[in-house]
């Protein structure tokens, strides 16, 4: 967790410079300058405690979204699988149904065609009845 110890690193460093920067500038007796940077320290080392338990829950919940959406994400594959096997066993055997319908209509549609071929065999071969009218 490099972030974490820079900012602590960064917190630790700010408060020595600003303990330090207090301590030239300031104008109050050296009693009350102790009190004042021991408030101080007490504030930023609570700050620091509160930011680490912080991180800590922060790090803790991502770590419970994680395990929580993945269960998610295997329960959803799993929900959407069973759909899908549930609607192959459901349009399967229709599937079946309409083949045989599509074959026999394809054999009824050739055995149209060879009638249409022979009718058309049978004009062609018999002599025309016409009647030409001569005038």
């Amino acid at each position: 967790m490099p972030n974490g110890k820079s900012l602590a690193l960064g917190f630790l460093v700010g408060g020595v410079v600003g303990a330090a920067y207090t301590l030239l500038n300031t104008p109050s007796s050296g009693r009350d300058f102790r009190e004042n940077a021991k408030l101080k320290s007490e504030n930023l080392k609570n700050t620091v405690l509160s930011l680490k338990e912080e991180g800590m829950q922060l790090k803790d919940q991502i770590t419970q979204t994680s395990k929580e959406g993945a269960e998610l994400i295997k329960e959803l594959s799993e929900d959407v699988k069973t759909s899908i096997e549930s609607w192959k066993r459901t349009v399967e055997p229709h599937q079946k149904n309409i083949q045989k319908y599509l074959e026999q209509i394809e054999a009824s549609l050739k055995e149209l065609e060879e009638k249409a071929k022979a009718e058309q065999a049978d004009h062609t071969t018999q002599p025309s009845h016409e009647v030409i009218n001569h005038q």
